[in-house]
């Protein structure tokens, strides 16, 4: 059963946003960083505040 459209990959071509431009992916990527670690710093925070009681 071959319920794909897609034939041939003759003259298939892909886009990369931003491929061609480090300075945009550098931003990308420190901001993805940013918040990640954003993330991490809030949650040990919250369970350092919510479990400190109890020690």
């Amino acid at each position: 059963m071959n319920v794909s459209p897609i034939t041939t990959w003759e003259g298939a071509e892909a886009v990369f946003t931003f491929a061609d431009n480090p300075t945009a992916i550098m931003i990308i990527l420190s901001l993805s960083m940013a918040v990640t670690l954003g993330t991490i710093i809030a949650s040990v925070k919250h369970e350092n505040n919510t479990y400190i009681d109890y020690k």
